[in-house]
């Protein structure tokens, strides 16, 4: 059985994304998830891929995104409209430190990022939730509100293909 592109749906639209406060708290477990899909794996199974990336370049692409995300985040509530940066997310994965590196390192950041993170979004209200930042990728301003809707999946998302070689026994 081949991979799914994805192992817990497509990103929802976004009326059909949960609450604000359920966004949050999936944020805020998402690392848990992510150590709990990872526990116990050796270092020859955090080397097996699903799809293009290991299990070990997931892990630090999560950190890696979400990192940037979060970071998009304070700009847009800090600055009108600023451009946020687009890393070639391919390319970060290539590097060795993310084809060879200690899974503790970016799971460490997933957690704490997570956790400022879901300190910030608590603080927000309506009109800073509607804020907005410029997506170089596609050239569209991408509001708070929304990107929280994606990255709540995003973690889902990779958390979900790491459970489904597990449950397929890939890994």
């Amino acid at each position: 059985m081949e991979a799914p592109q994805y192992p817990v749906g497509p990103t929802p639209k976004e009326e059909e994304q949960p609450s604000r406060e359920e966004q949050i708290r999936l944020i805020e477990k998402a690392p848990q998830a992510l150590r709990d899909a990872v526990k116990g794996l050796s270092d020859t199974q955090l080397d097996t891929k699903y799809k293009d990336w290991t299990i070990r370049q997931i892990l630090h692409h999560l950190a890696d995104s979400h990192t940037n995300s979060y970071i998009s985040f304070k700009l847009a509530l800090t600055e009108d409209q600023p451009v946020v940066y687009a890393y070639d997310r391919n390319k970060w994965m290539d590097l060795e430190e993310s084809k060879t590196g200690s899974a503790e390192g970016p799971l460490a950041q997933f957690e704490g990022i997570h956790k400022i993170w879901a300190q910030l979004m608590r603080t927000l209200t309506e009109d800073q939730f509607a804020r907005t930042y410029m997506n170089p990728r596609n050239n569209q301003l991408t509001k708070l509100s929304t990107a929280l809707g994606i990255f709540a999946w995003h973690a889902r998302h990779h958390t979900g293909a790491i459970l489904w070689m597990r449950e397929n026994k890939r890994v």
